[in-house]
């Protein structure tokens, strides 16, 4: 059967640390008062690139952390993750170079919900992963980060983790999209 455009994916598994989290019968998966949240199996040799559409708060107001999963690790590698990014807040814009063992793919969400979309290029191919992430959100007022960057090993991943950043604790909702190849 052939089919176009973005497709939403169920992941294999969730694994989750916090008050709950459940996968949707569309495939969608709504979480609540988690500081981890792991999505198993979404990305597979049927597609190379990938569409990660959320909502969400964070208690405290801190952002979101994100780490590519073989299997059932996360990826850690010291300083495997480089970004470039920048981020406007009322009236000031800042950019910066960063490495770390994660990346964000979304920042804050003090009081009301932030939004992003991600893209993930090639996770399932053994080479360096590209991804790209645009957020919105409400830190200090209205709140726009435009993030890009790699990760620079030559794994194959079938999963995603979002992290509360220092142990805070995320509510929300996540969908993985495969696109067509």
């Amino acid at each position: 059967m052939s089919k176009n455009g973005l497709i939403l994916l169920t992941p294999t598994s969730i694994a989750y640390t916090g008050t709950s989290a459940t996968i949707s019968a569309n495939g969608s998966v709504s979480f609540s008062a988690c500081s981890v949240l792991s999505l198993n199996g979404v990305f597979s040799a049927a597609y190379d690139n990938y569409m990660v559409v959320g909502w969400h708060s964070v208690t405290g107001g801190a952002s979101i952390l994100c780490r590519l999963r073989d299997g059932i690790n996360d990826d850690t590698t010291t300083n495997s993750y480089v970004h470039q990014y920048w981020f406007a807040n009322g009236t000031s814009i800042i950019g910066e170079r960063a490495t770390a063992t994660y990346w964000v793919p979304s920042a804050r969400g003090n009081t009301q919900r932030a939004g992003f979309v991600a893209n993930i290029y090639g996770p399932y191919l053994a080479q360096p992963t590209a991804y790209r992430s645009v957020m919105a959100d409400d830190y200090n007022a209205a709140s726009v980060t435009d993030l890009g960057g790699t990760h620079n090993q030559s794994t194959s991943y079938d999963g995603i983790t979002f992290i509360g950043n220092s142990s805070q604790t995320m509510t929300g909702r996540v969908a993985v999209y495969g696109m067509r190849k």
